[in-house]
């Protein structure tokens, strides 16, 4: 039999228990006389073996077989020894990894030394201590590697640009320096510098390029993120592009399929014979089948979020060993279905909020809860602690200190366009430099992540009061309703989502003149920016009204000026190629019953793309 068939299934599958291992982990350690618990990992790591070994992945059927035994033990002895937790999630770690290499075709790591160590299995026996045995050499690669490097500066580094520029000149020294954030020419002229981003080729091993950097003064912190794990990632995302449909759906399918097929041909009935009340008839039904099987497809590519929050007790135990404080997660609506190509996006960013919450804002004990819900057409999901919170008038007072405004600008902030100056690059309130904070990096990312998806983040906080991150979404990202509307004589479109509200502002109400226009509105100063404008199209002159979409930027309430609204609809939205996809604030394209092709404008990226909204 070729079991190649069977790899992709296979890796979803041992990806799900891995999970499942990992959230029992978590759940033993509070209660190690939990013999339920037991049992289920038991049966979680025997499946893996089972599967392994029928896969024909040696390496991966015997850590199994090792987990699987020494939970065993835990089974027949009741006792579990202090140090099995530990080693239970580095067993479970070693596995994920094994399927990593696998994933992008790599032969299976080595495993022995894992399974030489066993210090659980016997809770008399000493244990060796890691830090007592002479470190392995760390080989040299045969062929130069490319790496990021995040080289971390302390906050009180005095002329940190210069000791940017010091370390990007060692970096040179190492082989090929490709690019870097900042790069060289923004630290010449002084710019701020918390952290140096760089990809570098080299043949030289990373313990000896961290020993070099960690002797420049004010530089406190070396990672590397390398090629492999990237493409490990890529290929994860790009192999495996599964998903599991229920039955029935499958044959609502089939059903409405076979009906499109029908109405195909009474269509072509129709118009052959020129029966206009047939093919009215036939097209109000065909465009009744085909919003039952769009309605179909979209519950068939819904995941519930908890296929990725699944791995969030495990990094909240983690982190709260690491900083030694004593955090409770709390997870609601781990039910509540999104389309998977939201949820593949949404991973990354919801794990940096948790990560941010325990680190920033809990102190020594505390409540994390990430949570979820539908509200029409958009999902909700929240990153929330109950620590301390944070000021608005630090936040304001840090935003001065960084240079990213002045102290009249950051004084007419409102509270909410102050808390999401966390948001801006390079801001952090962070008193010191750790693993997952006070690098001023971050945010911001979330941000763009959350925005690229057709989102929105929003901030809310007060001291005592503890913080929360709201991300509201789109269901799907392919299929959303737009408002169309006319600029410089093209058809454009808006996501809804995008949409607060449309106005007609009458042209007399409106004061100032280009970029620097204004108008009142509910007892609010809205800002006004063409879109023709941002664009770089022709603007058109407004007549006695003028046509205003109500937005949200940077938190802040926009208008965006249009030349005529033409009314809202469903579309099918595709992504730009190259070189369109370079093209500030476009974020699709679809296509008119004409045939002309009407590109999807993300109002939020274009007006921050532009540098056309700033801190007025």
């Amino acid at each position: 039999m070729d079991m190649s068939h069977y790899r992709d299934l296979f890796l979803t599958e041992t990806r799900e228990h891995i999970n499942n291992l990992n959230k029992l982990v978590v759940i033993l350690e509070k209660e190690p006389d939990n013999r339920e618990t037991i049992d289920a990992l038991f049966r979680e790591a025997h499946s893996i073996k089972g599967m392994a070994a029928t896969m024909g992945f040696d390496r991966t059927a015997r850590l199994a077989h090792h987990l699987e035994d020494i939970l065993d033990d835990f089974r027949s002895s009741g006792q579990i020894p202090s140090a099995a937790i530990d080693y239970l999630l580095s067993g479970i770690d070693i596995l994920d990894g094994l399927l990593d290499d696998l994933q992008s075709n790599q032969p299976e790591r080595e495993i022995e030394a894992f399974l030489r160590e066993t210090p659980v299995r016997d809770a008399g026996a000493p244990r060796q201590d890691k830090d007592e045995t002479a470190p392995e050499e760390e080989p040299l690669p045969e062929e130069p590697e490319a790496y990021q490097v995040l080289v971390g500066l302390a906050e009180d580094t005095p002329a940190a640009a210069a000791r940017g520029l010091l370390i990007l000149r060692e970096l040179e020294k190492f082989g090929e320096l490709m690019t870097s954030q900042p790069d060289m020419e923004a630290l010449r002229s002084g710019g701020p510098c918390q952290q140096i981003r760089a990809w570098l080729r080299t043949t030289l091993s990373k313990g000896h390029i961290e020993e070099a950097l960690l002797k420049i003064s004010g530089v406190v912190t070396v990672r590397f993120i390398d090629d492999r794990r990237k493409d490990e990632r890529r290929n994860r995302d790009e192999d495996v592009r599964t998903i599991r449909v229920r039955t029935d759906l499958l044959d609502q399918f089939v059903n409405l399929t076979g009906e499109l097929i029908t109405h195909r041909h009474m269509l072509n009935t129709a118009t052959s014979s020129r029966d206009w009340d047939d093919l009215n008839q036939t097209l109000a039904q065909t465009g009744r089948l085909l919003d039952d099987l769009h309605h179909h497809v979209l519950q068939a590519r819904l995941m519930p979020l908890e296929s990725i929050t699944g791995r969030l007790p495990r990094i909240v135990r983690d982190l709260s060993h690491k900083s030694d404080k004593k955090v409770t997660l709390q997870l609601t609506g781990a039910e509540v279905g999104i389309d998977r190509a939201v949820l593949e996006e949404l991973t990354d960013p919801l794990v940096h909020l948790v990560r941010n919450a325990i680190d920033h804002g809990i102190e020594q004990e505390g409540v994390v809860t990430v949570s979820a819900r539908r509200e029409k057409d958009l999902v909700l999901v929240e990153v929330a602690d109950d620590g301390k919170g944070m000021d608005t008038d630090q936040l304001r007072q840090k935003a001065v200190d960084l240079g990213l405004m002045t102290t009249p600008q950051a004084n007419n902030l409102s509270d909410r366009d102050a808390l999401m100056l966390v948001c801006q690059p390079g801001f952090s309130t962070a008193e010191a430099i750790t693993e997952t904070s006070g690098r001023g990096v971050g945010m911001d990312v979330v941000k763009a992540a959350v925005v690229n998806l057709g989102g929105t983040l929003e901030t809310f906080s007060a001291p005592g009061q503890g913080t929360r991150f709201q991300m509201r979404l789109p269901l799907s990202i392919s299929i959303i309703k737009i408002l169309l509307v006319s600029c410089a004589g093209y058809p454009m479109a808006i996501p809804i989502t995008r949409v607060q509200r449309t106005l007609d502002v009458p042209t007399s109400e409106i004061q100032g003149s280009g970029q620097k226009r204004v108008f009142n509105l509910d007892e609010e100063v809205v800002s006004l920016h063409s879109l023709s404008g941002a664009l770089g199209l022709p603007e058109v002159a407004a007549g006695e009204t003028t046509w205003v979409i109500l937005t949200e930027v940077q938190g802040r309430r926009i208008g965006l000026q249009v030349d005529h609204f033409l009314g809202q609809r469903e579309a099918f939205v595709k992504s730009l190629g190259f070189p369109l996809n370079l093209l500030t604030g476009l974020s699709g394209a679809t296509v008119e019953g004409d045939g002309q092709i009407v590109f999807v404008v993300d109002p939020s990226s274009l007006l921050e793309g532009c540098q056309l909204f700033t801190n007025e």
